[in-house]
């Protein structure tokens, strides 16, 4: 799959994140939903290669620690520092494993703008990215498009989606429901191989993902009713006395699935 020298040179993202800091440094925040598209289109990886935490730790901890202490620094016991998860934490935490995973799992085939929408509301990614369903393209895709729609809008409208969702799913099967294909494997294969010849990525304009298949529209269109059910049916939090069930969460994008190369 390509050369090493291509897939692996770090020059591209130090540049794209040198811009992201500029672009953004009066809300750090709107940085992630700039900068994961094009962080995934840079750096072309498979699955399983992203599940390897050195990738990200490396990133964090050598390429970019400056990045890492700019978004997240925050007031810690130790002073005014990012937490120590944001260098080297799961990948729903650490700094660049959770806006590779976001535009993984929010894209719609070479299309990011879902997962640019998904990014851009904080508890999407603080929420949605630890569920184990949102590895389900036809489940993510729906979540967005319930965004899309206007009819979750707030962190704790997300929340409180994100609970029923889960809870749901230990009753209905989504991927019953709602079938999804197979992913491409040529498609992404290329994508990955033309590695080399696809040059920078547009900084005002969203790249192309690989082109390995949309999700299917019908399956999309049934969890989008039904999640907009079971939303319209959640307490959600500061709005009603009750309070919304946590349950047992299931935590995690399911990166312990035999995954393809591609």
């Amino acid at each position: 799959m390509g050369t090493p020298a291509a897939r692996w040179t770090v020059e591209p993202l130090r540049q794209l994140i040198d811009v992201a800091m500029r672009r953004h440094d009066g809300d750090r925040a709107t940085a992630d939903a700039w900068l994961a598209p094009r962080l995934h289109a840079t750096l072309r990886i498979t699955r399983r290669e992203a599940a390897d935490t050195r990738i990200w730790n490396f990133l964090a901890m050598v390429v970019a620690p400056d990045y890492v202490l700019w978004r997240h620094k925050g007031v810690t016991k130790e002073g005014d520092r990012a937490t120590t998860d944001r260098f080297v934490g799961l990948h729903y935490k650490q700094t660049f494993a959770r806006l590779w995973w976001a535009a993984e799992l929010f894209r719609d085939g070479d299309d990011y703008e879902p997962a640019r929408l998904a990014c851009e509301n904080q508890d999407v990614l603080n929420t949605m990215l630890r569920l184990a369903v949102i590895d389900h393209r036809p489940t993510a895709r729906a979540v967005v498009r319930l965004l899309e729609k206007g009819l979750v809008r707030t962190g704790r409208d997300v929340n409180a989606l994100g609970t029923a969702i889960n809870t749901a799913a230990g009753t209905l099967v989504y991927d019953v429901l709602a079938p999804d294909e197979a992913p491409d494997a040529d498609s992404r294969r290329y994508w990955i191989d033309e590695a080399e010849n696809a040059g920078p990525v547009s900084l005002d304009n969203l790249p192309f993902g690989p082109d390995d298949g949309c999700v299917p529209g019908d399956s999309v269109d049934e969890l989008v009713r039904r999640f907009a059910q079971l939303f319209a049916e959640a307490p959600v939090r500061g709005k009603e006395e009750g309070r919304i069930g946590t349950g047992r969460s299931n935590e995690g994008v399911s990166l312990d699935k035999t995954y393809s190369p591609f």
